[in-house]
């Protein structure tokens, strides 16, 4: 499996993390007696985007990721979620289109030029896009996430934002 391979089963992953948390979160909603979808417009500061949008972004960076490395067209979605249910049907949405993708779709990837929309003429090689931009900003909109919901009472712990775990015996 190619390092490109690897980040967009490790993306896929953390989206698969980030649909637990909002589980969790109605769940939370349902014990305090509160409406779960009150959820989406929280946010940790009134300049910060609030949860929807936060979950938006973490999957349009994986999806990006995937699509701008390997050469292809992303699926689009109009970020018109509003509810818990349509931000988990959002994230199962770019999970499938990750599966779509093989190590033979990464071919050179690290070598392509990815054109950046909002520096108009300017680009980074796929491995400066994929070190520099895309995963770091991928994972600050998952850890924001994690943070409004967390900042809200939902009870989430380390192990939530890590994952499942393929254990070994040694």
């Amino acid at each position: 499996m190619s390092e490109i391979q690897t980040t967009v089963v490790q993306l896929s992953k953390m989206l698969q993390n980030l649909d637990s948390w909002l589980t969790k979160a109605a769940e939370y909603a349902k014990q305090k007696n509160f409406d779960p979808n009150v959820l989406v417009d929280a946010r940790l500061a009134p300049d910060m985007y609030p949860l929807s949008r936060q979950v938006q972004a973490a999957c349009d960076g994986a999806k990006f990721l995937a699509a701008r490395l390997s050469g292809k067209e992303p699926p689009k979605h109009p970020d018109t979620e509003r509810t818990l249910d349509e931000l988990h049907a959002r994230i199962q949405s770019v999970r499938e289109y990750l599966k779509s993708y093989s190590v033979r779709d990464f071919e050179g990837a690290e070598n392509r030029l990815v054109p950046l929309s909002f520096m108009p003429g300017k680009g980074l090689t796929g491995r400066d896009f994929l070190e520099q931009m895309n995963l770091p900003n991928t994972y600050f909109h998952l850890g924001m996430a994690y943070a409004i919901l967390r900042h809200n009472g939902v009870p989430l712990s380390k192990t939530d934002y890590i994952g499942a775990l393929d254990f070994k015996a040694v």
